[in-house]
């Protein structure tokens, strides 16, 4: 039976492991550490989850959730160009150094070896797609379903290339996508 306070020490261990992995990286986080941070006894990691991984998991993909899901729920439906600019102030306004930049950094380093997080992060990435090529098409964006894909793409190496090069920013880039936001040239009537 789930309890409020059940609910409280599950809550607890993933805010605890998204801060962990942030501050340590993903493979530094043991079931004690966890424990130890969330204030409570190891064994109630286990008892909440089925193992350690699923919880990293867990957390690691709810946490990259929020920061899709605030983004997407504020973005402008009038114009594609206007909501760029959104989308690319928001990821400006995580620094390299801002814990769901790590999050996303040390979650993609840590798909490459767990088939169940590269498919929850795949599902994720899909989402993202699906509700950028709905925009897109709101828009009148020619092929919006692979300007979707080259948008998310784009936005994710962005918030992982800024970890290696801070200096990057969305001003740079910024000109090149607006270009691919452009709508397509209205044909001539005879």
């Amino acid at each position: 039976m789930s309890t409020p306070k059940s609910h409280q020490v599950r809550h607890d261990l993933l805010e605890a492991a998204r801060a962990l992995i942030a501050e340590r990286g993903w493979t530094a986080v043991s079931t004690r550490t966890l424990a130890h941070r969330a204030g409570v006894g190891p064994g109630l990691v286990h008892y909440h989850f089925p193992s350690l991984r699923a919880l990293l998991n867990e957390a690691a993909l709810t946490g990259m959730a929020q920061v899709i899901d605030q983004t997407l729920t504020d973005l402008p439906r009038t114009d594609p160009r206007q909501g760029l600019d959104h989308l690319l102030g928001k990821l400006h306004s995580y620094p390299p150094d801002d814990p769901a930049t790590v999050l996303f950094t040390e979650a993609y380093l840590a798909a490459t070896r767990d088939a169940d997080l590269r498919r929850g992060i795949t599902d994720l990435l899909q989402r993202l797609r699906t509700h950028l090529t709905a925009w897109l098409d709101d828009g009148h964006i020619a092929d919006p379903e692979n300007t979707a894909h080259v948008l998310a793409a784009t936005a994710d190496g962005l918030m992982l290339h800024r970890s290696l090069d801070p200096h990057l920013n969305a001003d740079q880039v910024a000109p090149v996508l607006r270009r691919l936001l452009n709508p397509p040239p209205q044909e001539e009537q005879p």
